[in-house]
């Protein structure tokens, strides 16, 4: 009987959201990405992306936007948009540049991932 109970409160909970992978998923060349004013100088901002992903994307100057898949290179973990002037990835801790992408500290050996965003009127678009 407890078995039973515990089956039934398990159905009743559903399916679990699935995660969210890192990059413009199904996105292409042209899609609106966010609005400029959505994304703060000096940090960044995850935005979802059509295909359950997301893109992290940085301000890291006035008027300076990067968009890079949020998947961290050492085991995929999505990293938190930047904080302080870095971008860290709250599995292992590797810190990003927000400005470049480049690894700062590991254990990741490379990188984030660019993709490239242009500014069309008030919003970013993929390029």
């Amino acid at each position: 009987m407890l078995l039973c109970g515990l089956a039934a409160a398990l159905a009743a909970c559903g399916e679990p959201a699935p995660r969210k992978t890192g990059g413009a998923g199904t996105a292409r060349a042209g899609d609106r990405v966010t609005p400029v004013s959505a994304v703060p100088v000096g940090s960044g901002v995850l935005v979802d992306m059509p295909g359950n992903a997301q893109l992290l994307v940085v301000q890291p100057q006035s008027g300076e936007f990067r968009a890079f898949d949020p998947s961290c290179p050492h085991v995929g973990s999505l990293v938190n948009p930047p904080t302080g002037g870095v971008i860290t990835c709250p599995l292992h801790g590797s810190t990003f540049d927000p400005a470049t992408g480049a690894v700062r500290k590991g254990p990741a050996t490379s990188g984030l991932v660019e993709v490239a965003v242009t500014r069309s009127g008030d919003d970013l678009v993929l390029s």
